[in-house]
């Protein structure tokens, strides 16, 4: 009965304010089974009013197209957008103001500012119409965790928000009905009172960074501590390693959700009930896979990810490249849904580690690979600082020995060659960004 009063707050507090979400909302549901030829068509549309826009109210993208004599009228299929170059985290860092519709004032947008995890802090803006847009695809991600409109939440977070207008503080308790753990403070005693506030508020849905839920799963593992499981569980903002969705999975009892997004787009891709890759957010964005030439990689192959935004209109994004590499599928998903997958997503460009020949090693994959390989070993951190050394910051494992380290030395060695320079730091935890985020491998060379 409470959920169901929660649930019409709600779409009652969503109504008052257009109703473009729950609306948004219908509209996924309904769009998720149409066809991949629909689907596209819809996308087609979508673009072209978003680039008839971009080269009138642009400045940035009008002189681009411009430079390259195209009109909006060149543009008029997905494979029309090569005609367009990248966007660039440089681009928006030194022109941002030139990416503003000209018919926008930035004091009047919602403004988001990314870390500079990959070197480059952002502000990115976007009006109030898109910000419910994306609430709408992330309420939809919600639910295709088991979430509904009123669930409680439990949520692993960097410095939680916390409400302080009398509207905000109603939001908070009539729709958000959220319990936050710090996952800038995550330690034994913390998670302990989270256990406790989790018995007596008994969240239905668990949100947080991957690996921040992983390490409360494992506090949970070794503790021998059972809690009520909740109805899902959403592992967001980083990459989640096979090995944590295991132990997250054995501790709660219930399957992840692997979800993918930024705060310059909004949700990229989330899991479905099946678990085969990540459906692509097709109705809100345009997902390319490109090489180092920024051509099109075939389906099944990485490459870094470009997306073009089709919900902001106020500060247009086109082609951007997220910094981020991944493999896209044209395999359909089992569970009938036909949005595309992003069968996997493999780390940040800024997470690839360098050989002194010239390849590229995926900094994430070494690093679950190592810990899945070798005992002792609890949490690690890989950080290039030249290209024949490497810093270790680990968090020994309870299962540490004399051989630990050697096999550590063995398995860098075999990676990088016998001359790399290993420096094995003891940390009691791995170190956190501002944002609460973990990064497995940073690349400074």
């Amino acid at each position: 009965m409470r959920n169901i009063f929660n649930s019409m707050v709600y779409k009652l507090w969503d109504a008052k304010e257009g109703g473009v979400r729950v609306g948004e909302m219908k509209n996924l549901k309904a769009l998720q089974y149409q066809s991949l030829s629909e689907l596209k068509i819809y996308q087609e549309a979508r673009l072209k009013k978003l680039i008839s826009h971009a080269e009138k109210n642009s400045p940035w993208y009008s002189k681009r197209m411009t430079e390259l004599n195209i009109t909006a009228d060149d543009i008029k299929s997905i494979e029309d957008l090569q005609k367009l170059p990248i966007t660039t985290k440089l681009d928006i860092k030194y022109n941002g103001k030139e990416f503003i519709s000209i018919n926008e004032s930035a004091e009047q947008l919602c403004i988001a500012k990314t870390g500079g995890s990959t070197g480059v802090a952002l502000d990115l803006y976007f009006d109030e119409h898109c910000q419910k847009m994306r609430n709408a695809a992330q309420g939809y991600a919600d639910n295709l965790a088991s979430w509904l409109p009123g669930d409680k939440i439990g949520s692993l977070w960097g410095n939680p928000p916390v409400p302080v207008t009398i509207k905000e503080k109603l939001r908070s308790t009539l729709l958000e009905r959220t319990k936050y753990l710090d996952t800038m403070d995550l330690n034994p005693e913390s998670m302990q009172e989270f256990v406790d506030v989790w018995k007596s508020f008994t969240p239905d849905i668990l949100f947080g960074h991957a690996h921040s839920i992983y390490i409360f799963a494992k506090f949970l593992n070794e503790n021998n501590i059972k809690i009520t499981p909740p109805k899902g569980i959403v592992a967001t903002s980083m990459m989640l390693l096979d090995h944590e969705r295991i132990a997250i999975e054995e501790a709660l009892v219930t399957k992840v959700t692997n979800r993918y997004g930024c705060e310059e787009v909004g949700l990229i891709a989330c899991e479905c009930e099946m678990h085969q890759g990540m459906h692509i957010n097709s109705p809100h964005i345009i997902l390319e896979c490109v090489d180092e030439n920024d051509k099109p990689v075939p389906f099944g192959e990485s490459g870094k990810l470009v997306v073009t935004d089709l919900n902001n209109f106020a500060m247009p994004l086109i082609r951007y490249r997220i910094e981020d590499v991944g493999v896209l599928s044209d395999e359909p998903c089992s569970c009938g849904r036909n949005f595309p997958l992003l069968k996997k997503l493999e780390g940040r460009v800024a997470d690839f580690l360098k050989k002194k020949n010239g390849s590229l090693v995926g900094g994430v994959s070494l690093v679950e690979r190592t810990l899945t390989k070798i005992s002792g070993l609890e949490q690690m951190q890989l950080v290039q600082k030249q290209l024949n050394k490497i810093i270790v910051n680990r968090v020994k494992g309870k299962d540490f020995n004399q051989t630990t380290d050697q096999e550590l030395r063995e398995e860098m060695v075999e990676v990088f060659g016998e001359d790399i320079q290993l420096e094995i730091i003891d940390v009691d935890k791995m170190p956190q960004e501002a944002s609460g985020k973990y990064r497995f491998s940073i690349c400074e060379v």
